[in-house]
C-alpha cells in the first residue's frame, strides 16, 4: 500500500494528478508538464519531495564510517557543506547515489532516493564499525524544492536574506521561513538555481502555501514528478534505476569526480579496480529523425548494437527529443550518428555533449 506525504490532500485540492511512485502517492503533474518545466527554467517551480529518505549518522567514529561506506572523501568537509556521493556494493556497482550534509563534527544528515530508503539503511547498518549510531529519520522530515531563476527572490520574502545559503551545495540549519523552522540548502535536481527546504511534517502544508503565495507575482507554480524528470534529463542528471544500477559502476556513468580511489579503502574499491578501465560510457543523444526515444531502447551503428538507452523524452525548453544511454567506449564519440530502435522502428540520432542544458 502506497504512503502519502503530508501534502497529499493539498495536491488533491490543487488538482494534482496522483500516481504511485517509489512507494508514495505523488502528483505527476497539475495542469501541463511542459508548462511546469518552462516555469522552472524561466521563473520558478515548487516540488513536494517529502518522499526522499533522510538518515542521521552520528558519533565519534562517524567520519571513518562515511569514508568507508561511500566513494567520496568527507575528511575535509566543514559544517554547513553538502557533498554528493555514490554508495557501491562489493562488485563496484551502485547501491544508490545520495547527498551528505555535515551538521556538526560528529553528526551528518544523508538524503537518499525514496525507493532505496530501506535498502540503504540495511546496507549502511551492515557496514557500520565502532562508536557510531544510525537513525532512519525519514518520517521526521518533509522536504520542498523551490527551483528556478526567481527562487532567491521568492525566498527572500520569507527569510532574512542573510540566512539564505549563498553557495551551491551549502546549507544553513534552523532558518525561520515564514516563521517555520527549516534546514535550507542551495541544492536541487533540475539543473536550475534553487533551494531545498526541510521541515517538520506538521509544518509542511503551511510552508507549501506560504512559499506559493510569496512567489505568485514571480510566476511560481506547483510542479509534479513529470517536470522533475524532464528537467533532470534536460540537465543530464543521472537517475537511480536508469543511469545507475547495482551493475553499473560510477566510473561508467561519469561520476568519477565523486570516487576517490586514493582513499585507503571503501566498499566497492576492489570491485572498481577489478573492472579495469570502463568498457561502456554514458552519452547523450539528440534525436535527428522522427520520434521520441525512451529507456531500454537498443542503440545501433548499422546492424551492430553498441549500447542501450537509459532515459529519454521530449525536452520542452530545448524543443526536441533527447536521451541518455550507455554505449561501448570506442563508439562514445561526439558527432557519431546512430540509430535507436523504438517498437521495431529505427530512429536516427546523434551523440552530442552532456549536459544538454546548462543554466546561464
Amino acid at each position: 500500500m502506497e504512503l502519502k506525504t503530508p501534502l497529499y490532500d493539498t495536491h488533491i485540492a490543487r488538482g494534482g494528478k496522483i500516481v504511485p511512485f517509489a512507494g508514495y502517492l505523488l502528483p505527476v503533474q497539475y495542469e501541463d508538464i511542459s508548462k511546469e518545466h518552462l516555469a522552472v527554467r524561466k521563473q520558478a517551480g515548487l516540488f513536494d519531495v517529502s518522499h526522499m529518505g533522510e538518515i542521521i549518522v552520528s558519533g565519534p567514529d562517524v567520519l571513518s564510517n562515511l569514508n568507508y561506506m561511500l566513494t567520496n572523501d568527507f575528511t575535509n568537509m566543514e559544517d554547513g557543506r553538502v557533498r554528493y556521493s555514490p554508495m557501491c556494493n562489493e562488485d563496484g556497482g551502485i547501491v544508490d547515489d545520495l547527498i551528505v550534509y555535515r551538521l556538526s563534527q560528529d553528526r551528518y544528515l544523508i538524503v537518499v532516493n525514496a525507493a532505496n530508503r530501506h535498502k540503504d539503511v540495511e546496507f549502511m547498518k551492515q557496514h557500520l564499525k565502532g562508536d557510531v549510531v544510525l537513525e532512519d529519520a525519514s518520517d521526521h522530515y518533509a522536504q520542498l524544492a523551490l527551483q528556478g531563476p526567481k527562487s532567491k527572490e521568492i525566498l527572500s520574502k520569507l527569510v532574512d536574506p542573510a540566512r539564505i545559503p549563498e553557495k551551491y551545495y551549502t546549507f544553513i540549519n534552523h532558518v525561520k521561513v515564514a516563521g517555520i523552522d527549516c534546514l535550507v540548502s542551495q541544492t536541487g535536481y533540475t539543473g536550475e538555481h534553487g533551494y531545498e527546504l526541510y521541515c517538520d511534517p506538521k509544518d509542511a502544508v503551511r510552508l507549501w502555501e506560504e512559499v506559493l503565495e510569496a512567489g505568485e507575482a514571480e510566476g511560481l507554480i506547483p510542479c509534479g514528478l513529470g517536470a522533475r524528470d524532464t528537467l533532470r534529463l534536460e540537465a543530464a542528471m543521472p537517475l537511480y534505476g536508469h543511469e545507475m544500477t547495482d551493475h553499473i559502476s560510477p566510473l561508467e556513468v561519469g561520476l568519477g569526480f565523486a570516487v576517490k580511489m586514493q582513499k585507503e579503502d571503501f566498499v566497492g574499491k576492489a570491485g572498481i579496480e577489478k573492472r579495469g578501465e570502463p568498457k561502456v560510457k554514458r552519452v547523450g543523444f539528440k534525436v535527428t529523425g522522427r520520434g521520441i526515444v525512451r529507456e531500454e531502447n537498443p542503440v545501433y551503428i548499422g546492424d551492430i548494437q553498441i549500447g542501450v538507452t537509459t532515459s529519454g523524452t521530449h525536452c520542452p525548453y530545448l524543443g526536441g527529443a533527447y536521451a541518455m544511454g550507455m554505449v561501448e567506449v570506442e563508439h562514445a564519440v561526439v558527432g557519431t550518428e546512430v540509430e535507436i530502435e523504438v517498437r521495431k522502428r529505427k530512429i536516427k540520432c546523434e551523440i552530442i555533449p552532456l549536459p544538454f542544458y546548462k543554466k546561464a
